[in-house]
């Protein structure tokens, strides 16, 4: 092994091998019973959440008496030996390019954060993982180790951030070739800005914070904050088509790309300039992004940058209903006037929200907050059991959003919302990033958990909304689970024709002999549901190996040839044989 292995290997040293973010946080119940949240990298790190011990009894039926233990760390003989070629080895490190045959190392690249995954590092080990794991520093590094794998026959995987939750990284075990995890952390600088036409260039191996960190240096962002973007990469993001929080003034990342570089088994797929668009045939950009790694690597990127918006405002607004809540976002949609963010909760999450409200902080003021709830309760008439919540984010020029608040906020009234103040606005954002962390918890206390998403057009969202909770209560009923499940949703992108709908179920497991095998029938009616109400496959979260079942149906036969015959060209002895997507 090389011993230079930088930021690479610290990296994988400050985050959790068999579960989600980083070693230092987590959700626990401490000695007295309580919920907390440890560590400080968040601003529910260090506090008490008095009511969330009474919700998940409720919700889910869980006791602290039932506890499942986890492995507390990987056992080596449980890892499949590395099988390398000794030819491909020497001609590695004539490259002087950093790898690794260790355990660890292998099994950090061997997966992603699907629940069967995760069940599985902590119950068992994966039948088959990466045989060794290279750490290219730049687009040439990558030209060599792909050279190599042609020359010996090889397959690569690529790996950015692992958080990957499609299976999309997961080792096909009839894969007899070695398989190369090309693990691109390494590759993480910003290469130039240019001010004038407002773009950079960047290595694809950068993750979303570290982007938008170094891009702040110099004043400027991306916009694009998908709720992984802590541990997600660049390169992730243009292989899966992803999708930020603030789309609405950023743009998706298809909107964001000038310019992608491409590694391929043929060779170098790029662009001979670098124009806001192009009519030369079909965008080959397109063929690039949401490729989830079959036809080569992503090596740089030029996406758009704007400078960091002068103010920030959070806010949100209380509905009497769901269906009221759809019809203002719609409205906001049609008027062409939604802020960098507005989503939607059912009343379900509205109170699994309510549940992680900690105990003290300056921005949570619980004695007023009792007085909205009452006024909400009592003096409007909405009841605690339907009503639901959007939280808001506004941004840009400080006299602008204050005329989008207004403009939000009236359209708002007209559908009977009620204003309900920045600080459950705001609570709302924070608690996008450690909601993650909440499935470790529920795993245990015998409690599954998983998300997934869709896109679908404005007439259909409320059926979906209501016929899909209902199909995965029913699949859990018929399945022998013997506890209610939690199944809930939110909407969380508008478009002028359609809405993303993101949904979040769980159940608990007591009882049931193989519970990953019941999970994995509920999800996949459920995503049958999704289809059969007119929605997408993914909206934001690909394909993988998870949902390609369903591609065919989703692109049309000669859709999926197309693509076919695109892998066959770039890629005839399948070097990028991840297996995702065909």
């Amino acid at each position: 092994m090389d011993p230079c292995l930088g930021v690479g290997i610290k990296w994988q040293e400050l985050l959790k091998w068999n579960g989600w973010g980083y070693n230092d946080s987590k959700f626990i119940f401490n000695k007295k019973g309580q919920a907390e949240f440890t560590g400080k990298r968040y601003r529910l790190g260090g506090m008490i959440l008095p009511t969330f011990k009474e919700w998940i009894e409720k919700t889910f039926g869980a006791s602290l008496e039932h506890k499942t233990t986890s492995r507390a760390s990987l056992n080596i003989n449980d890892v499949p030996p590395s099988i390398v070629n000794e030819e491909f080895l020497q001609d590695l490190r004539a490259t002087k390019i950093s790898y690794s045959q260790d355990a660890e190392d292998r099994v950090f690249r061997a997966h992603g954060h699907c629940l069967h995954e995760i069940f599985v590092l902590r119950e068992g080990m994966f039948k088959r993982i990466p045989d060794i794991v290279v750490w290219p520093v730049c687009h040439e590094d990558v030209v060599k180790i792909v050279e190599l794998a042609c020359k010996h026959n090889l397959c690569i995987i690529p790996f950015g951030g692992g958080t990957s939750v499609s299976s999309a990284l997961e080792c096909p075990e009839e894969e007899k070739r070695t398989i190369v995890s090309l693990d691109t952390s390494q590759m993480n600088r910003i290469l130039w800005i240019d001010e004038k036409n407002l773009t950079a260039c960047v290595e694809a191996g950068i993750v979303g914070q570290d982007l938008e960190k170094q891009l702040a240096e110099s004043g400027f962002c991306t916009g694009h904050e998908p709720d992984s973007m802590e541990f997600s990469s660049l390169g992730g993001w243009v292989a899966t088509r992803a999708s930020g929080m603030k789309k609405n003034i950023y743009g998706n990342i298809e909107d964001l790309v000038i310019h992608i570089k491409m590694v391929t088994p043929r060779g170098i797929v790029e662009k001979n300039c670098q124009v806001p668009r192009m009519s030369t045939g079909p965008d080959i950009h397109h063929f690039i992004m949401g490729s989830e790694g079959i036809l080569g690597v992503v090596t740089e990127v030029t996406i758009k940058i704007r400078p960091v918006p002068e103010y920030q405002k959070y806010g949100s607004v209380v509905f009497p209903n769901f269906e009221r809540g759809v019809a203002c976002l719609r409205e906001v949609a049609k008027q062409r006037c939604a802020p960098a963010s507005i989503r939607l909760v059912d009343n379900a999450q509205f109170q699994f929200g309510h549940a992680l409200k900690p105990q003290v902080a300056s921005i949570f003021t619980s004695f007023l907050d009792g007085l909205k709830k009452f006024y909400i309760t009592k003096f409007k008439g909405f009841d605690p059991n339907i009503l639901c919540v959007a939280t808001l984010l506004f941004e840009g020029d400080r006299e602008k959003v204050l005329h989008h608040e207004k403009q939000v906020y009236d359209i708002a009234t007209k559908f009977g919302g009620l204003a309900a103040g920045e600080d459950n606005g705001q609570r709302g954002y924070m608690l996008t990033f450690v909601i993650a962390y909440l499935r470790d918890l529920g795993l245990d206390y015998y409690v599954i958990g998983e998300s997934f998403e869709t896109s679908v057009p404005w007439d259909r969202v409320l059926d979906l909304c209501r016929n899909v909770k209902e199909r995965i209560v029913r699949e859990c009923k018929e399945k022998g689970v013997q506890f209610a499940p939690l199944s809930t949703c939110r909407v969380t992108q508008t478009y002028d024709a359609g809405a993303c709908v993101y949904f979040y179920f769980a159940f608990n497991y007591r009882g049931i002999s193989d519970p990953i095998h019941v999970y994995e029938q509920i999800e996949r009616a459920a995503r049958e549901e999704i289809l059969a109400n007119g929605g997408s496959l993914s909206h934001h979260h690909g394909v993988g190996k998870l949902r390609k079942r369903w591609m065919k149906e989703s692109i049309s036969d000669v859709g999926l040839g197309m693509l076919r015959s695109v892998k066959e060209y770039v890629d005839p002895n399948n070097i990028f044989g991840n297996k995702n997507l065909l």
